[in-house]
């Protein structure tokens, strides 16, 4: 389950001409973390969305994400805490670059 806040922001995917190219659009999870039971999450969670953000991965999904990537948080309920989630929005072609080079199976 998403956050009110969160739904607004997700999109189903699209597809847009470029070039005279059909080019897919789709929202991707780019990165995620685990934060614990902290008083305030999101406070704690912005030195880890930020080293991600300084990351080589996270420089190459902010110059190439079609609009501006943002997160969202999670209850998690194995770890009593929360799961931080990072989207970006991807053309297909780049959703393929970055799952080859960054992506955990």
């Amino acid at each position: 389950m998403y956050s009110p806040e969160a739904s607004a922001l997700f999109k189903a995917p699209e597809y847009i001409l470029i070039d005279g190219n059909a080019v897919k659009l789709s929202d991707v999870n780019v990165h995620s973390f685990n934060m614990g039971d902290v008083e305030d999450p999101d406070l704690y969670a912005a030195g880890p969305l930020y080293e991600w953000q300084e990351t080589e991965a996270g420089q190459w999904v902010i110059k190439h994400a079609v609009e501006k990537p943002f997160w969202h948080r999670q209850m998690n309920p194995y770890t009593f805490g929360w799961t931080y989630y990072i989207i970006a929005r991807l053309k297909e072609q780049d959703q393929t670059f970055w799952a080859l080079k960054w992506q955990k199976s």
